[in-house]
Formats: C-alpha cells, structure tokens, sequence
C-alpha cells in the first residue's frame, strides 16, 4: 500500500503544478471565479493524472470506462471544493490547498478500490 502510495505522491506533484498554474491564470489572469478555475483547471490535470496512475502507479489498462469513472468523480470533487470557497469567499489559496489536500487523500482511495481495483 505504501509503494502506491508514494507512486500516487509523485503524480500528484506533477498534476498539482499543473492544476496551480492553470487555476492561478484563469482566477488571477482571466478573472473566472474560483468554481470555473478549478474545474477548467482539474480538466488539464486531469488527463496527465489518469494515465501516469493508470501506468505507474497502478500498472492498469488506460480505458475509456476508468477515465470517465475517474474524471466525473475528481471533477465533481474538484467543482464543490470550488463552489465551496466561492460560497464561504475563501481566497483563492485556500481553495487550491483545500483542494489539494483532499484530492489527494480521496483520490487516492477512489482510484486503488474503484477505477484500478482489479489490477492492483
């Protein structure tokens, strides 16, 4: 469990510098709201995250099944923690940290007993 784990981790470095970036363009650069930032956000990562997990971290087929199982849940994860900080006015920091954090945890957990249970 803690070599997926820590495989998990360090997609997750990479599709957090992603997901970052893109939030901080679109919130701070273009103006959306934080809800439309992190969903635009989430759908760039979203794709590297898939495929780097479905192929390191869980050594599991890439179908179309797991990513749409995958991207409807974190997307709609991702969107709540948004709607979330837009509700209770939280800066924007806050949300991509909140975000994060929970992603992470919950993500994780999704994708070993849901979107990659048969391979690993």
């Amino acid at each position: 469990m803690l070599t997926f784990f820590s495989r998990y981790l360090s997609v997750g470095v990479v599709n957090t510098l992603l997901h970052w970036t893109v939030f901080i363009v679109l919130h701070s650069g273009v103006g959306l709201s934080q809800a439309w930032s992190n969903i635009l956000a989430f759908s760039v990562a979203v794709t590297f995250s898939f495929f780097a997990n479905a192929l390191y971290t869980f050594k599991a087929r890439a179908t179309p099944k797991r990513y749409v199982l995958f991207t409807l849940f974190m997307g709609a994860l991702s969107f709540g923690v948004g709607a979330a900080a837009d509700h209770l006015m939280l800066p924007a920091w806050v949300t991509l940290v909140l975000f994060s954090g929970i992603s992470l945890v919950v993500g994780f957990a999704y994708s070993k007993w849901i979107v990659f249970k048969e391979q690993t």
